[in-house]
This record gives C-alpha cells, structure tokens and sequence, in this order.
C-alpha cells in the first residue's frame, strides 16, 4: 500500500515546527511511523512526487530519505521506491532485562537454542573476568535467541560453578539464563561495554547474517552478594538491533 503524496502534504503544512525543511519531512515521517498510522512495507511517495507535492526540491527532500535510512526507519530499493522499515529490536542500555521478556513485550514469540551447556576450568582470561583462581570451575553456556523466527541474539556466557551450582541442569529452552541467575543469585551490580565487531564465520551462521554485516556486542559483567557471579557476551546484528536508554544530567 502506498501512502499517498497528498496526505504527506497535507500533514507537513500542519506542521508548526521550526526548522529546515528537510527535517520538517524527516520529523514528520519519523512521528507518523511511531504512532503507527505508517506501518512496515507501506511505500512512501517518489522523490519527485514528493517534491512537488511539497513545494520542495528533490534534494531537500532526497536528504530527508537518506537520513531516515540511515537511522533504520525506512529502506530503500534503488528501480522501486522507499517503504517504512521493519521496526529494529532493541534492548535498554542502562538496565539489565531477560532477553525474552523484551520480545514479549514487542508483541513477538521467543524462543532460544542451546548449542553449549558445559562445565570449564577457568584459562587466565575467564579467572581475571569472574575473579577466581585459575584453574577454577566454571560454566559455559552458548544460546541463540530468536524473535519469532529470526535470530536476534547469540549470548556466550561464563558463570561461577561455585556460586550457582545447578546451572547445568537448568533447561534454558524454557528459562533464560539471565532469570534463572536472577533467582539464584539477584543482581546487585552490572556492567556494560558495548562495541561494533566483525562475526565470525560461525557467529555469522547462528545469527543468519550477512556477508558483510556488523555485529553489535555488549559484555556484561554482573555481581551478586560483591562476587562477580557471570560475565556474557551478547552478540546482537548490527542491522537489526538497536541499544537505548535514557538520562538524567
């Protein structure tokens, strides 16, 4: 379904904002997407449409498309047009929540794959994560989480064996590990460094991305009772995932 360019007009005359024109277009596109009168697949108007329709040029209204395609709120196919984009999953920056309760809420099915659930000794890299002894006994879990049928999330975690003993029984299938740990042993304090990364090979299979695309990493590092309890790393695609949060000054 197209949108068509005489409701676009007009909306951006009602507009009372202050501003260039370019982010006039840009602002209106973005609000009308978030209250959901524009939906995913629906077909924005042609740059020259669009253009006269408004009174503007096709390159003030040219840089409004590319900054809303940058920003993931609309994709582009050169021959075809320009249509709202599917809404990027995302997760809170500040806070720690179960990747599966973030899914629910977006009205979506969770479901998660385990591809390892073992026990390790801590190398010298993992003993300075956890802060234990080398040698120390560790768990090592891999799963691969997905929103309906789409793979959002490889998480790679490490946890304390001596701290939640009964990790490996656990049936993370049905339970995330993140509840199960908050039960066991409730989060008192959490860390978070968040960097863009090239998947490998194998990463790149599990989360069903391209060949070219960048991933989104977060590690995080919690702790329960002033013991680091788990250290994961959560490898999330870069296209398809967003991190947000919000401030006070």
């Amino acid at each position: 379904m197209t949108i068509a360019d005489t409701e676009v007009a007009s909306l951006y005359r009602a507009q009372r904002l202050p501003g260039p024109a370019y982010r006039r277009l840009k602002e209106l596109v973005v609000e009308q997407i978030a209250s959901g009168h524009w939906t995913e697949g629906q077909q924005l108007p042609a740059e020259t449409l669009l253009a006269t329709s408004l009174g503007l040029s096709r390159m003030t209204v040219n840089r409004a498309l590319r900054e809303l395609t940058a920003e993931g709120l609309v994709v582009r196919t050169a021959g075809v047009g320009s249509f709202v984009a599917k809404p990027k999953a995302s997760s809170a920056l500040f806070e720690v929540h179960s990747i599966a309760d973030e899914v629910a809420a977006r009205g979506h099915r969770h479901r998660a794959e385990v591809r390892t659930l073992t026990a390790e000794s801590a190398d010298p890299r993992t003993a300075a994560d956890l802060d234990v002894p080398e040698g120390a006994d560790v768990f090592h879990s891999v799963l691969v989480h997905f929103e309906d049928d789409r793979a959002i999330q490889l998480e790679d975690r490490l946890v304390v064996a001596a701290e939640v003993p009964n990790y490996l029984r656990q049936d993370f299938t049905r339970r995330t590990p993140h509840d199960y740990l908050m039960e066991i042993a409730p989060l008192m304090r959490g860390e978070h460094v968040v960097e863009a990364v090239t998947p490998t090979a194998e990463q790149r299979r599990l989360l069903q991305l391209g060949e070219n695309e960048a991933g989104l990493m977060i590690r995080r590092r919690t702790w329960s009772r002033d013991r680091v309890v788990s250290v994961a790393r959560l490898l999330h695609p870069g296209t398809r995932y967003r991190l947000e949060g919000v401030f006070d000054a």
